[in-house]
């Protein structure tokens, strides 16, 4: 399962915030990955704003590239306000990238 679930996020690693040049799993966005069956994943996810330009098109692109996976038949994405997204999530190496 472990290796299903790398495989999900190197497809969300594929999708960039379009106002800062990290993937969205490094800068934190991604709360939650769980895998059931082999088929099914749940995704809690947050965006850096409530009033983010691409709130309606980020969670699609992080649902479909997830469904090109093979044998993951149904993607259940929840977009969550709480905690809200601070500069403390970003990993290690998103913070290297930006220079914080």
């Amino acid at each position: 399962m472990s290796d299903l679930k790398d495989k999900v996020i190197s497809e969300i690693k594929k999708i960039y915030d379009p106002e800062i040049p990290v993937n969205i799993y490094e800068l934190g966005l991604i709360y939650k990955i769980e895998i059931y069956d082999e088929k099914k994943v749940d995704i809690e996810m947050t965006l850096t704003s409530p009033n983010c330009p691409v709130a309606e098109s980020l969670p699609n692109s992080v649902k479909d590239n997830i469904l090109k996976i093979d044998g993951i038949m149904d993607v259940n994405l929840k977009l969550v306000w709480d905690p809200p997204w601070s500069k403390e999530k970003m990993s290690e190496a998103a913070k290297l990238e930006l220079n914080l």
